[in-house]
């Protein structure tokens, strides 16, 4: 920890080159050797080296979102505009509703699959697609698969289960921590863009359920597993995550549990999930604070930051600058970027795929862009 706090504009030039990185070397990608032109999709990922995708097994509605997300935040909405087209055309399910897992090498249905992180990724990215452009279909479908998860997805408890059969009539995945997290994710963009106090109510009923069967009581920590579960798990990157989303949601969760929770949680997860020398953030904990995982993906590094970011301890967003160097030392190159890295930093993982840029464009969104005191957004 430095002794004294940097200067705001320390924060702001240290965040600045990851935002260059982004747009002059990440974007690029995906709008060229990164996306079929043929099908107008992104392709799952790219090689490190040379940037050629390895052989098509299939492409995944989420995938296709999530770069609907990047290009609509990075102001490119022509091409935002392709990727909600092709969204909308290829993965929606015109017989029974909702959205398809995944489809093959020829853009038909694969993986039929009704899951809801899928769902909650479509709402994320239409969310902010409509509010960049103004895209009234956007919109609709926000409200409209929003309805379908309320109605379909529906669990015990005021939870949503995390998969279904194709035609809604069987659960295949009970209630999961990451999806419910993702649309908590979802529905605060659809608050923003909508200021529909029904995603508020939503969001106010999710926050407390999630409390009450996913947090572990000692620590804060959001669980992956319901509580109870056996082999269950605490992933670090996921508490930087929840305890921003927490941070979003303002008075929303007020009265929850969950906000205070997660006040402990990045607590718990910065200590026992973050080496001090590396910065790096492990995969996963026990409920003891063990390491289960020692491998560091990239997402979890950039929620790491994102949760410094918005800190309201000074003393803790102080660590800011410094994270976010051994960050782009450790986790950036001048081709890309490294997925995966070992507790000793080997390379776990070489290619980059298609879904990276959403977690690198919300963190970077989430840091200091000028030279003003660095306060929560």
């Amino acid at each position: 920890m430095p002794s004294t706090p940097p200067s705001p504009a320390t924060t702001t030039t240290a965040a600045t080159a990851l935002r260059e990185h982004f747009a002059n070397v990440v974007l690029p990608m995906w709008r060229g050797p990164g996306f079929n032109s043929a099908l107008k999709l992104p392709y799952e990922a790219l090689g490190a080296d040379d940037h050629q995708p390895p052989p098509v097994q299939r492409y995944r509605a989420m995938a296709c979102a999530r770069q609907l997300f990047t290009f609509a935040q990075a102001g490119d909405l022509e091409h935002a505009r392709v990727l909600f087209d092709s969204l909308t055309h290829i993965f929606q399910d015109t017989d029974h509703g909702g959205w398809f897992y995944s489809v093959d090498a020829l853009g038909v249905p694969l993986d039929t699959t009704k899951d809801l992180y899928t769902h909650a990724f479509v709402v994320f990215a239409c969310a902010e697609y409509a509010r960049r452009s103004g895209s009234h279909d956007a919109l609709k479908l926000v409200h409209n698969t929003t309805a379908l998860i309320q109605s379909n997805f529906a669990a015990d408890g005021d939870l949503f289960n995390a998969a279904l059969s194709v035609d809604f009539s069987k659960v295949t995945v009970t209630p999961l921590q990451n999806p419910l997290m993702h649309l908590t994710e979802a529905w605060l963009a659809a608050c923003e863009t909508t200021r529909d106090n029904v995603f508020g109510a939503a969001l106010r009923r999710l926050a407390v359920a999630v409390e009450r069967h996913f947090v572990h009581a000692p620590s804060g920590c959001v669980a992956e597993l319901p509580i109870g579960a056996n082999d269950n798990r605490l992933e670090p990157g996921h508490q930087f995550e929840w305890y921003w989303l927490a941070r979003q949601a303002g008075g929303l969760f007020d009265g929850t549990g969950l906000a205070e929770a997660l006040a402990r949680a990045f607590t718990f997860a910065r200590r026992h999930g973050v080496d001090p020398d590396s910065g790096g953030v492990c995969a996963s904990l026990d409920e003891a604070g063990n390491v289960k995982d020692a491998t560091q993906r990239i997402w979890a590094q950039t929620e790491y930051l994102r949760a410094l970011a918005c800190h309201d301890d000074p003393a803790v967003r102080a660590a800011l600058p410094r994270q976010i160097g051994l960050f782009e030392r450790r986790f950036l190159h001048p081709r890309g970027w490294f997925e995966c890295k070992t507790a000793d930093g080997e390379v776990a993982r070489a290619d980059m795929p298609s879904t990276t840029p959403y977690h690198l464009a919300t963190a970077y969104a989430a840091l200091p862009a000028s030279a003003e005191p660095d306060t929560p957004s």
